[in-house]
C-alpha cells in the first residue's frame, strides 16, 4: 500500500481518487489481515474492489494489488 501511495503521489493523485482496486492473494486465508490494512488507507468511501485467490503470483509474491485512479488532467 505504501508503494501504491507513492505511485499515486508521483502522478498527482491519492487514495481518495482510487476508483477500483483488484487484490490477488496467494491464500484467501490472509483476507482478513489484508482487509484491515487495506481499509486503513481508505478513511471514507472506499472504492469498488475485487479480491481473488491466485495459485502463483509473479516473483512468488503473497499479494498483488492493481488500482485504477483518477489524476488531475492538467498534469
Amino acid at each position: 500500500m505504501k508503494n501504491l501511495q507513492a505511485i499515486l503521489a508521483a502522478a498527482g493523485s491519492s487514495f481518495e481518487n482510487v476508483l477500483k482496486a483488484t487484490i490477488y492473494l496467494k491464500d484467501l486465508k490472509d483476507f482478513a489481515a489484508v482487509n484491515d490494512i487495506y481499509g486503513s488507507y481508505f478513511k471514507s468511501d472506499p472504492p469498488a474492489r475485487a479480491t481473488a485467490e491466485a495459485s502463483r503470483l509473479p516473483k512468488d509474491a503473497l499479494i498483488e494489488i492493481d488500482i485504477i485512479a483518477q489524476i488531475d488532467s492538467g498534469r
